[in-house]
């Protein structure tokens, strides 16, 4: 005999949600994942941005102070000059394509003119008696070494032969311009001579001395330099 519908039995649905199995594969990747993210972001701060790049190491020492000295020297004027050395070196007999060499060298140095106080003796100033004038004895103006700026100083050009190329290439020994500097400094030093550098300190020296005195009460300095003789260190 047929069943009814009122006796079939009905399905019972659970109340609590459906749980779904997560494969173990699964789990072992998320567990590796959650512990190499925080360990990667750690090694991100200890390894720097260039890890092959080159750190430098100043092993140098304490610069020592050897001497001081006192100058009584008044640097009244100075001057800058420039000279183009042109010097060339041939090998006798010889083509200068085989051997030889040709340097055209640009050097800029300056030169000061300078009075040495150190010098004075005990009678170069005389006041007069109401201390309204004064007379002052000095040596002649001297130049100064000439400096040579090495920023401002620079071969032009150097044309050299063969055999002192291939000496270039298999040698241990660079370039050696002393002689060249030591030509600059000659010619630099004659050009400062020629100049009107002594003039110039002398005039210096002397509105030094005005102002000076004149600040002191002295309404009339003569100032007077010795002869020219000698004159250059």
């Amino acid at each position: 005999m047929p069943t009814s519908l009122e006796s079939r039995p009905v399905p019972v649905e659970s109340a609590g949600p459906r749980r779904r199995r997560v494969p173990v594969r699964v789990l072992v990747a998320g567990a590796g994942a959650a512990v190499l993210v925080p360990l990667g972001i750690q090694l991100a701060g200890l390894v720097p941005e260039d890890p092959f790049g080159q750190d430098v190491v100043d092993r140098s020492t304490t610069p020592l102070l050897l001497a001081l000295q006192d100058l009584h020297e008044y640097h009244a004027a100075s001057g800058t000059f420039q000279v183009v050395v042109d010097r060339e070196v041939d090998t006798r007999y010889v083509p200068s394509v085989i051997s030889g060499e040709r340097v055209e060298f640009l050097a800029t140095g300056t030169a000061d003119a300078y009075v040495d106080f150190a010098e004075l003796g005990a009678g170069a100033i005389t006041l007069s008696a109401d201390g309204t004038s004064a007379t002052v004895e000095l040596p002649a103006p001297r130049l100064d070494d000439v400096r040579i700026d090495p920023d401002e100083s620079h071969v032009l050009d150097r044309d050299r032969g063969l055999v002192e190329r291939i000496g270039d290439a298999v040698g241990d020994d660079p370039v050696d311009d002393t002689e060249l500097y030591a030509l600059a400094e000659d010619r630099l030093a004659a050009a400062a001579a020629r100049s009107d550098l002594r003039e110039r300190a002398e005039t210096n020296t002397r509105d030094m001395l005005t102002g000076l005195a004149g600040s002191l009460g002295v309404e009339q300095v003569e100032v007077r330099f010795a002869g020219t003789a000698d004159q250059d260190r």
